[in-house]
């Protein structure tokens, strides 16, 4: 099956030098304190607030918004080879039933 299999480029990933995620975690930890506290005022809604918390939540949706390819499904595959079966059958023999 090496024949037909497409491999996929490696990934790039860009590691930041000056960039620190866990001390921007925190941050945002804390200012959601400071608002539960009440010494900040409420934050306005904000869409981009939700983007992607959906897909992120379940296995099955993250792994198939990685994988960005619709396999061909049971059924199709099924018919498929009925379809070749019948038709070496016409092939071999010059009538199908």
């Amino acid at each position: 099956m090496g024949l037909f299999t497409v491999r996929k480029p490696r990934g790039f990933q860009h590691n930041y030098i000056y960039y620190d995620p866990r001390k921007e975690k925190l941050a945002k930890i804390e200012e959601n304190a400071k608002r539960e506290l009440g010494l900040l005022p409420p934050k306005e809604f904000s869409p981009e607030d939700i983007r992607g918390k959906f897909v992120g939540a379940t296995h099955h949706l993250r792994r198939r918004k990685e994988s960005k390819r619709k396999p061909i499904s049971n059924g199709i595959l099924v018919l498929i080879i009925i379809g070749l079966l019948l038709l070496a059958r016409y092939l071999y023999t010059g009538h199908i039933f």
